[in-house]
């Protein structure tokens, strides 16, 4: 079996924990590989951004994560338990779940396109510390709002646990395939979120940016700018993000555990 390792670099417990699984691996004959195209499964070692950078590499190969973060709602294991989770991978104890994923593009007010790259948990629009953005809000061609608001999530179920739900919004079953729109800090009595089907497309227009605010489009975190008059599409990719399950631990579970 062969193994691909992704790692937070600026986490010395990463990097040791690192050096501790390919050791471990290499006494059951798995071999570390350089890249993750050529690999059977992707470790994935640090927190949930670590994890979210991670199922971008590839959407073919299932990932399982090593928690060196902090809360870690996508790791499976600690460092403690890799051990254990190498035997029961390569004994093929161990089950896959499929995660939806969005992707979309920035259109610019003179034609160009920007694409957004696949994202696991949101896309969000949002902005500097001064000002707010208008924008309306389309799903299907069909306008839903106008808002003035700081910015709008655009999110999976995955992400629901993630910057949605620090918003208000909705916590959702990770292996739904439902899209789910949630406004942030908006200036009107508007302000719940929306559950939209998966094959729904939602569109952004920015209407009006204030003097001195910046407005962003942030897919999984990483930002792209956008200006008055964009338009940013935003869609179901057809790509999916595998993780692997070593425990039979339900999605209520996790609830039960993570949040209180």
């Amino acid at each position: 079996m062969k193994i691909f390792i992704n790692i937070d670099t600026n986490n010395q417990k990463s990097i040791k924990t690192r050096e501790m699984l390919i050791g471990l691996a290499g006494k059951i004959n798995m071999e570390t590989v350089e890249d993750a195209e050529s690999c059977d499964i992707i470790f994935s070692i640090g927190g949930d951004g670590t994890f979210l950078k991670t199922a971008r590499l590839s959407s073919q190969k299932p990932i399982i994560g090593i928690n060196t973060g902090t809360l870690g709602y996508l790791t499976e294991i600690n460092p403690e338990d890799i051990e254990k989770a190498l035997d029961d991978i390569n004994n093929g104890d161990y089950y896959i779940e499929e995660r939806m994923m969005l992707e979309g593009e920035v259109v610019r007010s003179n034609g160009d396109v920007v694409e957004i790259p696949e994202s696991l948990n949101e896309i969000a629009i949002s902005k500097n510390s001064f000002g707010v953005v208008r924008f309306d809000a389309i799903v299907n061609e069909k306008l839903i709002n106008s808002y003035t608001a700081d910015g709008i999530l655009v999110c999976t179920p995955t992400g629901s646990t993630a910057y949605n739900l620090s918003c208000g919004g909705p916590i959702v079953d990770p292996t739904a395939e439902i899209i789910t729109l949630t406004p942030i800090a908006p200036h009107t009595v508007i302000n719940r979120s929306l559950i939209l089907s998966d094959d729904s497309v939602v569109e952004i227009r920015i209407t009006e940016l204030r003097e001195n605010t910046l407005s962003y489009v942030l897919y999984d975190g990483k930002p792209i700018e956008v200006f008055s008059k964009d338009t940013i599409k935003i869609r179901k990719s057809d790509k999916i993000t595998k993780i692997i399950k070593l425990e039979d631990r339900s999605f209520i579970d996790t609830i039960r555990e993570n949040i209180s």
